[in-house]
């Protein structure tokens, strides 16, 4: 049962972290200007925001569940404000200063995990997604004995999470070195203005 569990786990972690949307391109393009350790940060901020809306569907955490959707409204609103925010920051990224920052050692690791955790976690969207999965795949806490299943499930989904992020940096991290200043800079533009559509199209969605 312990393994089985460990494998839905796992599978779930892979199901919310593979589609890549905003935080996976954000992802991508820290990797490609700062390296591989930047890119993994960003990573594990996302996978542990969705850890924390693994562990609220799990549990069933009544107050917050209807904390969130209750404020939806405003959870992705400010999500979308923060998307934009992240789009424009990458557009004007300079991949010269880029390089001479890693160059001098000021990486800024708290600021890579926070900033993708804060986009992560306003996507409340995960925690229906989650509620979905754990029924579906008959993970549940209704009966006393089964919270153990439980965590068991949750710290499965950060794993899974988290080996994905490893392994996308990873593979981007392999082929940057054959990636010219010039082609960083045009990516930085491609990648912000991809960014910056999918916090438009989070605003738009608010209205629909």
């Amino acid at each position: 049962m312990t393994i089985g569990l460990l494998l839905k786990g796992i599978l779930m972690g892979l199901v919310v972290s593979v589609p890549l949307g905003p935080v996976g391109v954000m992802c991508i393009q820290r990797t490609i200007n700062r390296g591989m350790k930047s890119g993994l940060i960003s990573g594990i901020g996302a996978a542990s925001a969705d850890t924390v809306y693994a562990i609220i569907a799990g549990f069933g955490l009544g107050y917050i569940v209807n904390f969130i959707n209750q404020e939806k409204y405003w959870i992705q609103l400010i999500g979308a404000i923060i998307i934009i925010g992240m789009a424009i920051k990458i557009f004007y990224t300079n991949p010269a200063v880029e390089l001479r920052n890693r160059r001098n050692k000021k990486s800024k690791p708290l600021e890579d995990f926070i900033s993708v955790f804060l986009v992560t976690l306003s996507n409340p969207a995960v925690f229906f997604v989650f509620i979905a999965m754990f029924a579906g795949f008959n993970v549940v806490s209704s009966q006393p004995n089964n919270y153990l299943s439980v965590l068991i499930a949750i710290g499965s989904i950060f794993l899974g999470a988290a080996s994905w992020w490893y392994v996308l940096s990873a593979v981007v991290n392999k082929f940057r070195s054959r990636i010219r200043l010039k082609n960083i800079w045009w990516l930085n533009k491609i990648m912000g203005v991809i960014v910056f559509i999918c916090g438009l199209v989070a605003l738009i969605d608010l209205y629909l």
